[in-house]
């Protein structure tokens, strides 16, 4: 039988999210993210237990490049670097004009000024120079303003300074791939997962939702 999934390789694995057989390059390649496995699938506990060497590798860097971003980060900082790395990976942007790197830097500096005007008690929205940036931003200010009701100065403040080592750390990570215009972007899919998902023992206790998949 074949793999419905790739047509080519002979269907090997029953998959409990499919409901029926696939291969297990389908399987390995396409799992959690054009599959939705059930946490309780014993391919993907398999595979979290024991990761091959290049996504253990991988994992290792995705996790260690967050950590050095939060380096200094207290408590609510850290939340605050959850909530927006989290909301920038559920970002649904327009078909025909996919989220760049770019655009999470500009979102995101921009954003970084509208707070840090804010915590000096006058009230003002930066606009980024693009309109993919410009959503973005705009879908990320309705969630902080959220999140920060009751937070007052201090939560925009931090909020700026998360902001603004966010920008930067992008910035620094796209110079450190050239030619890779979704490196970072790649790195949220690849390490924030929803939060009935569950959470890798291997997860640093700053990042609240980060989950090495």
């Amino acid at each position: 039988m074949r793999c419905p999934l790739c047509g080519q390789r002979t269907a090997r694995r029953a998959c409990p999210a499919l409901g029926h057989r696939i291969c297990a390059v389908c399987c390995g390649t396409k799992r959690l993210t054009e599959i939705r496995c059930p946490s309780d699938c014993g391919y993907l506990a398999s595979a979290r237990e024991h990761p091959p060497a290049v996504l253990a590798r991988r994992q290792q860097q995705d996790v260690g490049w967050l950590v050095q971003v939060m380096r200094d980060f207290n408590e609510r900082q850290s939340q605050i670097f959850a909530t927006v790395c989290t909301s920038f990976r559920g970002y649904d942007a327009p078909a025909l004009q996919p989220l760049l790197d770019s655009d999470v830097v500009a979102a995101a500096s921009a954003l970084a000024a509208t707070f840090e005007t804010a915590s000096r008690g006058v009230i003002y929205e930066h606009r980024a120079a693009s309109v993919p940036a410009e959503r973005l931003a705009a879908a990320m200010r309705s969630v902080l303003v959220d999140a920060g009701r009751s937070g007052g100065s201090a939560f925009e403040r931090d909020t700026a300074v998360v902001l603004r080592r966010l920008a930067e750390a992008v910035e620094a990570l796209n110079t450190a791939l050239p030619g890779n215009r979704r490196g970072f972007l790649d790195l949220l899919d690849r390490t924030f997962r929803q939060p009935d998902q569950g959470v890798n023992a291997d997860t640093p206790p700053d990042a609240r939702r980060l989950i090495v998949p």
